[in-house]
This record gives structure tokens, sequence and C-alpha cells, in this order.
């Protein structure tokens, strides 16, 4: 990458990792097939977000992550956090400021068209057919969900991920 531009500045490679990020964390700790973890680095990226959470490092090196990435996974910074520590990641991150903002489908899930993300956010996002367990839930702030109108009751893991980061991104693109 020669010089680009971003937002309304021209950036060179060197610059680009001194850019600000938006305080948007995104847990896929949960997410396990490598190519919606993939898809979800290139959307964490493209979207300059803070962290992307993986519950393991080595999933980045699969060929199924990296062809989803397409070499975003060299500029996106990751947190890695085993499951088994997610709770205590989740916990610190509250303690930080962060609110924990679980993409659930759930009846009592605000609709993310009627959300207001704070500006410190951690998106939790489920595991594929399983969604985000009972304790994970307890410990969120706040559900949110897509609104959706058809006979499938939800979307595939990476695609909700990117529409709620781009709700996000849309709400506090003034920040960066």
């Amino acid at each position: 990458m020669a010089n680009r531009v971003v937002g309304n500045r021209t950036v060179s490679r060197e610059g680009y990792a001194n850019l600000s990020r938006h305080s948007l964390i995104v847990c896929a700790t949960l997410v396990q097939n490598p190519a919606n973890l993939g898809g979800l680095c290139r959307t964490a990226e493209a979207f300059r977000l803070e962290s992307l959470v993986l519950a393991d490092g080595a999933i980045i090196q699969t060929p199924a992550f990296k062809n989803l990435s397409a070499s975003t996974h060299h500029w996106q910074p990751f947190t890695i956090c085993p499951v088994e520590s997610l709770l205590t990641l989740l916990t610190q991150q509250q303690q930080s400021g962060y609110n924990l903002i679980a993409l659930h489908t759930s009846p009592e899930a605000i609709p993310l068209t009627q959300f207001t993300f704070p500006r410190q956010s951690v998106l939790i996002l489920g595991q594929e057919l399983t969604g985000i367990p009972s304790n994970v839930l307890e410990l969120c702030d706040q559900m949110v969900m897509i609104p959706q109108f058809g006979l499938v009751e939800s979307l595939n893991v990476q695609t909700a991920g990117a529409i709620a980061i781009y709700e996000y991104v849309k709400q506090h693109s003034d920040e960066t």
C-alpha cells in the first residue's frame, strides 16, 4: 500500500498504524468457523475497530481465515481469549468502562434500529447454532437483535456482526 485516502486525509502505510480506531471491541471467542472469523477480521479492519477477540490465535493461520480476511489480519489488532476465560475478560472490560452488548435473537432484545451504542462497547457474538450461553448473557448490559422479515430465524454470525458493526460506526463516525 503506497498512500491511501482514509476519511478526509491521505495516509502512508507507515502512518496507518497511528490512525485512531473506533472504541468497539468485537468478541468472537464463541465463533468457531475460520471463514466466519476471517470475514469478521476483514470487517473489523475496514472500520478500524479497537480489537477482534478470538479464542485461539492459531486460527489466523488457517487457509479459510486467510482467504476471507484478505490480508487484513496484518493490520487488525487481536485479543486472544480462550472460551474458559471469557467471563473474566468481559468482567475486566466492564470494569474498564466498556458496555457489554450481546447480539442475540431474543424477544427481550432491543431492535438494532432502535439502539444507541455506547461509545465504548464490546459486541459479543454467539457460537454458530447455539448462540450466546446464559452465563454470558447475564453479564451483558444490553441485548440487541437485528429485525428480520423472512422465515429463517437468524443470520450467519459474520453477516450479523457486520450489520451491527456498521450501525455502531454509523452512530460514532465523527469520533475517529
